[in-house]
């Protein structure tokens, strides 16, 4: 079967092509997934480039989703025909996190969907939500949850909060839709007029240019007459922290899930303090958060807003377009 595989030092010339072994039926508790799509997500990116380094000949992307042709036995969760979606940290099933490293994660410390076939664990799946398509589906597992969990799980999110998003990349949309469908009032934040105007489109209320107001804190404040959102997706880090701080209400929640603007830096600990604000790094969510997501999902109609499919052939150039920062919502991948 076809898979793709990174050879050291890393880098997007460093992905082929490559005919692997196909990996049989499945054993006792196992499932066999025709995969049929993946998604693109920073993380799969930092490992693909290098930047986050892996072993030499892993298969990349930690998303997958497609159809069960195979149950092992004793699974009784699925049969064959059945549309799945994978799990980012397939060892973390339910509680609080067990896990503080990608060790585990596919793409990373094992290996990853870009390949036809995979046999796993059953838990290391959960259904897909009905009538999604596989590249639907697979924008689900790392930026779907992602964003659920920071506004749902930990965020308690209900009718009438606000919510700050940050860019437009696969989380940021995820969480505009989630707090729409849920009755929030959402504010985005984009360097493009025309991303933000399809923002506006989408029903976000408020829409601010960061490049044009560079303290765009004090905007969102205005909005909110002084008080500050319920809730901030941070996905940029240190370069844009204080400003999300700045521009949460007192006691509001601010879910760190990204670092696009560097791994470290200054933070305003003195105005997070006074303003009693819960600041929470979080990465992605466990297998029952993702089985609760995909039913909210199924009850809101909520669908992903997919960019553009590239062919698992061309995932360089899928990662060349995830770079430019051209897109809007999710890069897929068709396998």
């Amino acid at each position: 079967m076809k898979a793709v595989k990174i050879e050291q030092p890393g880098g997007l010339d460093h992905l082929r092509i490559v005919a692997v072994a196909d990996p049989g039926p499945p054993g006792p508790g196992e499932i066999r997934v025709r995969i049929h799509a993946s998604s693109l997500n920073f993380h799969d990116y930092a490992v693909v480039t290098g930047r986050m380094p892996t072993e030499d000949g892993r298969v990349p992307m930690a998303d997958g989703a497609g159809v069960v042709e195979a149950v092992g036995a004793g699974v009784t969760e699925f049969r064959a025909g059945d549309h799945v979606v994978s799990c980012f940290f397939p060892q973390w099933r339910d509680g609080p996190p067990p896990v503080g490293d990608f060790s585990g994660t596919p793409g990373d410390g094992v290996d990853g969907y870009a390949r036809e076939v995979v046999v796993c664990e059953a838990g290391w799946f959960t259904r897909a939500p009905a009538g999604y398509s596989h590249a639907e589906a697979a924008t689900l597992t790392t930026a779907g949850l992602t964003a659920w969990r920071a506004l749902v799980v930990e965020g308690g999110l209900k009718a009438g909060d606000t919510v700050l998003t940050l860019g437009t990349g696969g989380v940021s949309i995820f969480a505009a839709q989630i707090a729409l469908a849920m009755g929030a009032t959402v504010i985005a934040t984009s360097s493009s007029d025309e991303k933000l105007a399809r923002l506006r489109e989408m029903g976000v209320a408020h829409t601010i240019n960061y490049r044009t107001e560079e303290n765009w804190g004090q905007r969102v404040e205005a909005l909110t007459g002084g008080r500050g959102v319920d809730h901030v997706i941070e996905v940029g880090g240190p370069g844009t922290l204080p400003q999300s701080i700045r521009a949460c209400r007192i006691g509001g929640h601010i879910a760190l899930i990204g670092v696009l603007t560097g791994a470290s830096g200054e933070v305003p600990t003195a105005a997070l303090m006074a303003k009693q604000q819960r600041l929470q790094g979080l990465i992605v969510g466990s297998r029952s958060m993702q089985l609760d997501f995909v039913r909210g999902l199924e009850a809101t109609g909520i669908r992903p807003v997919i960019d553009r499919s590239f062919p698992l052939d061309r995932i360089a150039d899928a990662f060349r377009h995830e770079e430019s920062g051209a897109h809007f919502g999710k890069i897929v991948l068709a396998i």
